[in-house]
């Protein structure tokens, strides 16, 4: 019997336990309350600034409602537009164009060469600057075509600008004219300029292109290479296996060079094939750097 009353107050101390655990759990639906129960220690002093419930006055009358807290509303972040930098220069892009580290030189050479637009010398980016700079880029195969005064655009544009035409010694007919100093060509007829200078690429170090007088004694518009394995469109040979014709590579990269040839873009390619013949005067000055 014993026995039995010892369970029966274990099981019913079990009971009180577990239901005032129940109601002391915080209940985050009831704003701090579980059901009526009291807030965990500490929720109050957050909630209003009060440790306890007041309780009625002297005259019993209840004791006024505790004040409430009041909540000033988060401003919202206000956003601020900015113009990103272009990463290399830190200057913005106009008109979807960013700008290079060479730019004033550019539009100074692009000002002398003419034939791309107005440009305005004054170190910055405009969109008709932006325009000119794509068509000269577009003309002479530089990639990207984005408008930026790079070091390419900077030093095609640069050798254009100062190679001289009449540096080469032209005859009474067609001269086909390589400066490889400046890595450039042009054609002249008669002493006239009849294809203006465009860039060019020569024999690569041990395969130096000679300087010379020499004549185109054979053509062919597509001309296989034996030896590199390689077709060589509009080809137009003058010496040692050495000719003109079009490029199967970027033009532009100075790491490589030909085998002797002077490599072209197409369209320049096309226009010497069109004025030469077989017979046709090529004069070839200078030397290119590092051969």
């Amino acid at each position: 019997m014993k026995h039995v009353r010892i369970t029966s107050r274990l099981v019913a101390l079990v009971v009180v336990v577990l239901v005032g655990a129940g109601a002391c759990a915080f209940d985050p639906q009831s704003g701090g309350s579980g059901g009526g129960g009291a807030a965990p220690a500490g929720a109050a002093e957050q909630a209003t600034g009060v440790s306890d419930t007041p309780g009625p006055d002297q005259h019993g009358r209840p004791a006024p409602a505790a004040p409430t807290a009041t909540r000033k509303p988060t401003p919202k972040p206000t956003r601020t537009t900015t113009t990103k930098p272009t990463p290399s220069t830190g200057t913005p892009a106009v008109a979807g164009c960013p700008q290079g580290q060479h730019q004033r030189a550019v539009e100074a050479y692009l000002a002398r060469l003419g034939g791309f637009g107005a440009v305005t010398v004054d170190g910055r980016q405009s969109a008709a600057d932006c325009a000119a700079i794509k068509k000269f880029q577009k003309r002479y195969g530089i990639r990207p075509v984005e408008g930026r005064a790079g070091p390419t655009t900077f030093d095609v544009a640069q050798r254009l600008a100062t190679t001289d035409p009449a540096r080469c010694k032209a005859g009474t007919g067609t001269t086909f004219c390589v400066d490889l100093t400046r890595q450039t060509v042009w054609a002249l007829r008669g002493g006239k300029v009849i294809m203006a200078p465009t860039v060019t690429r020569t024999g690569m170090s041990g395969y130096r292109t000679p300087a010379g007088t020499y004549a185109v004694n054979y053509r062919n518009p597509k001309e296989w290479s034996d030896p590199y394995e390689v077709w060589l469109p509009y080809w137009q040979h003058f010496t040692q296996g050495m000719g003109f014709h079009e490029t199967t590579t970027y033009l532009h990269d100075k790491s490589i060079g030909s085998h002797g040839c002077v490599n072209l873009l197409h369209a320049d390619a096309v226009r010497m094939w069109e004025l030469g013949t077989v017979g046709t005067r090529v004069v070839l000055i200078g030397r290119r750097p590092g051969t």
